[in-house]
């Protein structure tokens, strides 16, 4: 009997779904066997086999909506607008490849012409995470079919259901099966389809951990594309701005949706210290008023559990860490459900610390800074290896173009959360949050290469020097 992995819902502990673990070679071999006859149909009919997919996830969204709510515990509301995400994608991808990758014919010399089209890589791993278990790997996958190429994807073993469920979409609306392949299995399957000789590249979404090593192991097959969207150790910086209800929405927003569980939350909060005392008065005040629960808790939460014990245990650990090396806690993360990943956030003042770790503590855990200058407050918000995230809030325009032209980071906000990127827009970051392929819009630049053709309809050339008489 062959190994299984099972699924269970992190806000009851209840099973969820089991299958067996899969054979990464038999479905590497599947998808390469495949991609071919795929990629040699008309873009046209890529797109509407893509379109078909968009109405069965329309049909199946109450499900698939549950699905992701139980085995991820984010609330139902949340969990719904994943779903509308995945729908979306469709019609973005449809849009981006028109722009990103569109053919172009321009004049050449002697009668010629030049012509640039694009060509899929072939086969495409796609490792996917579990905070975002259907809208981020579809974000690869969708871009990555309609560009012509194969797919085999392995979701998270944390939420490996909502991963079938989502290929399953796939094949209901008459995409060839042997084009998109699950791969179901835990980090020894992902290293090896990773490292797999039978694919063309891999598009990943994760740790910054994983990714480097990934970035490593790549780093002597560069003809392969690497497309890494890591995390993030976000700022968010307060400075001149009075509203104090708004801003301490947009922290709560920014550092706690999802519990914390969103590459772009906001890990570090840099404070004006002479506004200091106002402003956390508010966010105490609002943080403790949300309601943290079950997926289908009536009334609805605000956030739900972290993913399983173990990362509730990392993360009220981590919090220890902190105030034992300086830190002073402000508010404690709880575990009020005993046996279960459900925390309360938590905010913690390191500004005396003498050294803070640049790590990504993933989870409703938030670090507040104090500065005095903004000067000052742009250097603690680019003091950091990651750069995905970044968001002022301040009526002041000067200090946002200050701001702007100074935080190093992919995504620049102002007066928003560092949340809720736009699907319509390139979603990346620098240094230890991506290697410059940036997902969302501009997914359609690493699922297709550029081909220039020198083209002409007769044979005209001559040699005109170089050559002897007679």
């Amino acid at each position: 009997m062959s190994a299984e992995l099972i699924s269970y819902e992190p806000a009851t502990g209840a099973l969820l779904w089991r299958a067996p673990i899969g054979d990464v070679d038999q479905e590497v071999a599947t998808a390469r066997a495949n991609w071919a006859g795929w990629a040699a149909q008309p873009l046209t009919y890529r797109i509407e086999a893509l379109r078909r997919f968009g109405n069965v996830v329309r049909a199946r969204s109450e499900a698939f909506t549950d699905l992701i709510a139980r085995e991820t515990g984010k609330p139902v509301w949340e969990a719904r607008t994943e779903v509308d995400s995945v729908i979306a994608k469709v019609d973005i991808s449809v849009k981006a490849y028109s722009e990103r990758t569109a053919q172009r014919r321009m004049d050449a010399p002697m009668g010629s012409r030049m012509a640039l089209r694009h060509k899929p890589h072939g086969v495409l791993a796609v490792l996917g995470p579990y905070n975002f278990p259907a809208h981020l790997p579809n974000g690869h996958i969708v871009p990555a079919l309609l560009a012509g190429n194969a797919v085999v994807f392995k979701p998270s073993e944390k939420t490996p259901a909502t991963g079938a469920f989502l290929v399953e979409c796939f094949h209901a609306a008459g995409i060839p099966e042997g084009c998109i392949r699950v791969v179901i299995g835990g980090p020894d399957e992902g290293k090896a389809l990773a490292a797999h000789d039978g694919i063309d590249g891999l598009l990943f979404t994760g740790s910054a951990r994983t990714g480097i090593a990934l970035n490593r192991a790549f780093a002597t097959k560069p003809e392969k594309i690497l497309a890494l969207e890591m995390g993030g150790n976000n700022p968010i910086i307060v400075w001149e701005s009075p509203d104090l209800h708004s801003t301490a929405a947009l922290i709560v927003q920014s550092a706690f949706t999802t519990a914390g569980q969103r590459c772009t939350a906001a890990r570090r909060l840099i404070i004006d210290t002479r506004v200091y005392d106002q402003v956390i008065e508010q966010v105490l005040k609002l943080t403790g008023k949300l309601i943290v629960d079950e997926p289908h808790a009536t009334p609805a939460p605000f956030m739900g559990c972290v993913i399983d014990n173990e990362s509730a245990d990392m993360l009220t650990d981590s919090f220890v860490e902190l105030m034992m090396r300086g830190g002073r806690a402000l508010r404690h993360p709880e575990r009020f459900r005993p046996g279960r990943p459900f925390l309360t956030p938590g905010l913690i003042d390191t500004t005396d610390m003498n050294e803070r770790p640049d790590i990504e503590l993933f989870g409703p855990i938030l670090q507040v800074i104090r500065a005095t200058t903004f000067d000052d407050a742009i250097a603690e918000a680019n003091n950091t290896r990651y750069g995905l995230s970044a968001s002022l809030i301040s009526q002041t325009p000067e200090l946002y173009d200050r701001f702007w032209a100074n935080a190093r980071a992919g995504i620049v906000n102002w007066n928003k959360p560092t949340n809720g990127a736009s699907s319509s827009a390139p979603f990346g970051g620098i240094g230890w949050s991506g290697n410059h392929r940036p997902s969302a819009y501009y997914a359609a630049d690493y699922c297709a290469y550029p081909v220039v053709s020198n083209e002409a309809d007769q044979v005209r050339a001559s040699i005109g020097i170089g050559l002897r008489d007679g």
